[in-house]
């Protein structure tokens, strides 16, 4: 399969699958930027555990494979826009501790996850 092709449908099942649980979170907890969180820290860390994986057990995986999950189906399903918006949300209701531990609470477990990911994939192998 070409790569541009495992890509592209990659990034539409990703970007479904954002919007499905970033809305059923946001709704469920009514909480401004509650599901883009849940979708960032979880991509995050399934991005560190595919690319361990892919490092240790499953070092034959095709390049388009690996294209079409990483780059396309984990980065159609994380955002960095909606992150900034949320953010932005928070500021204008002016909720400046929530936007600070939004945004820098967003990056500190986002690390811990992905490297949480990658360590877990590595061990697999």
């Amino acid at each position: 399969m070409p790569i541009a092709l495992a890509v592209a449908l990659g990034g539409a099942a990703g970007s479904l699958l954002r919007w499905w649980v970033a809305t059923a979170l946001t709704n469920r907890a009514g909480v401004v930027g509650m599901g883009t969180f849940a979708v960032n820290i979880t991509g995050a860390f399934a991005l560190g555990l595919l690319l361990g994986l892919i490092e240790t057990r499953w070092t034959g995986m095709p390049r388009w494979a690996a294209s079409g999950i990483g780059i396309g189906v984990l980065g159609g399903y994380t955002t960095f826009s909606s992150y900034m918006v949320d953010a932005i949300r928070h500021v204008e209701d002016g909720r400046w501790l929530a936007a600070a531990i939004y945004l820098f609470g967003t990056l500190a477990l986002g690390v811990v996850a992905a490297v949480g990911g990658l360590m877990l994939g590595r061990a697999a192998g």
